[in-house]
């Protein structure tokens, strides 16, 4: 009688599946498998890929962009016109029939003044004259122009500075790894979204009723981008494109003030922490608006100081004249033109209602991108 069974050595070649798992330590209690150990005893922990979560950054940019562009759009179209060579005409005219001296002439304190008063004369003069929809005149290619961008930039800057910092930083954030990857996420966001910008901004120019009477030049964004290709060709599209890449300076000052300005309210935090105090209110006020704050502050102080180029860059995006020759054909030639027929004073024409949109967008658009991403389970933190 022979036995039909085999022996344990035989058994173990055949299925090797149970040695393998025996490899791992595992619960005496549920059968799970442990986490590895290091030599001291801690834990072996998976590190983390730079691209985790990735697609986060893309998702809360672009809600971010799309929030407070809707909410800042009629000072956005303000800021247009006050750059745009038609109404700095149209006031210099004005302050002319009032006797009032050319405003490159007035003193700084005077001439601020009546750079308020201007702006909202005409915030009060667009609804009155075109209606109240002129003030939302190019929010569509604006919102078509604003979620691709700021979802593209806050993506190329996230992920940037997660891969500058874990290959070049040991994982480390510093200022020079904000800098680098603001940078390059400022010119992969210009190249890829200039022609919307130019079509928004000549939308925003197009005023109802021109001086010879006629009606508007542009029908609708695709009207303007055909006309502008058929006259222009593929270049007019890109018009204005190396003003927005000096304009790569003022993104990237405002992300390296913006996270520096973050890394002191993480600081106060900890030392509260460590203090072992009750938070007081300003201590709980801090903690809620803080990061409000410090985009808003980064924001106000990085377009004070790089201002001219958005008078620039509006001016270069200008529809040609009615001969059909450009009256602005390049960057230097521009800032030289403006300067000599106009004044310094015309290199900050709109500096009132654009501080008034960038700075509560910036904390709208911040605050929503943070927040996102916090409900999205990752942070904007290295």
């Amino acid at each position: 009688m022979t036995l039909a069974t085999s022996s344990p050595s035989q058994q173990l070649r055949e299925d090797p599946a149970p040695l393998q798992q025996s490899l791992l330590p595992q619960s005496r209690e549920t059968g799970d498998v442990l986490p590895q150990k290091q030599a001291d005893g801690t834990p072996v922990t998976a590190k983390k890929s730079p691209f985790a979560k990735s697609w986060a950054h893309l998702i809360a940019g672009g809600l971010g962009g799309m929030a407070s562009a809707t909410l800042t759009a009629p000072l956005d179209v303000l800021k247009t016109r006050l750059q745009s060579t038609y109404y700095q005409q149209h006031l210099a005219a004005s302050r002319s029939a009032r006797g009032l001296p050319p405003i490159e002439t007035m003193s700084l304190a005077r001439s601020s003044l009546q750079h308020v008063r201007e702006t909202f004369q005409i915030l009060y003069e667009v609804p009155r004259v075109e209606g109240w929809r002129a003030l939302f005149k190019g929010l569509g290619p604006n919102l078509i122009g604003v979620v691709p961008a700021r979802a593209i930039n806050f993506y190329a800057y996230g992920n940037g500075k997660r891969l500058i910092s874990s290959y070049f930083n040991h994982g480390q954030e510093a200022a020079w790894v904000h800098l680098c990857a603001a940078a390059a996420a400022g010119i992969v966001t210009c190249t890829a979204t200039n022609p919307i910008w130019l079509v928004k901004t000549r939308l925003q120019l197009d005023k109802s009723h021109h001086a010879d009477g006629a009606g508007r030049q542009y029908k609708n964004a695709l009207d303007c981008t055909m006309q502008t290709l058929r006259n222009e060709g593929i270049r007019g599209l890109y018009r204005g494109l190396s003003a927005s890449y000096l304009g790569v300076t003022e993104s990237t000052l405002q992300w390296v003030l913006y996270e520096q300005m973050k890394l002191g309210l993480s600081r106060r935090e900890q030392r509260l922490l460590a203090s072992g105090r009750e938070p007081g209110v300003w201590d709980q006020t801090v903690s809620w608006t803080g990061k409000l704050c410090a985009a808003g502050s980064a924001k106000f102080v990085a377009a004070l100081i790089t201002y001219p180029h958005e008078v620039v860059r509006t001016r270069l995006r200008q529809a040609p004249m009615q001969d059909g020759h450009l009256k602005y054909t390049g960057l230097a030639q521009c800032f030289r033109l403006i300067w000599k027929e106009e004044g310094m004073a015309a290199l900050y024409g709109g500096l009132v209602p654009h501080m008034l949109r960038v700075v509560p967008s910036a904390a709208i658009m911040f605050g929503t991108y943070e927040t996102v991403l916090h409900l999205l389970g990752t942070s904007s933190q290295v």
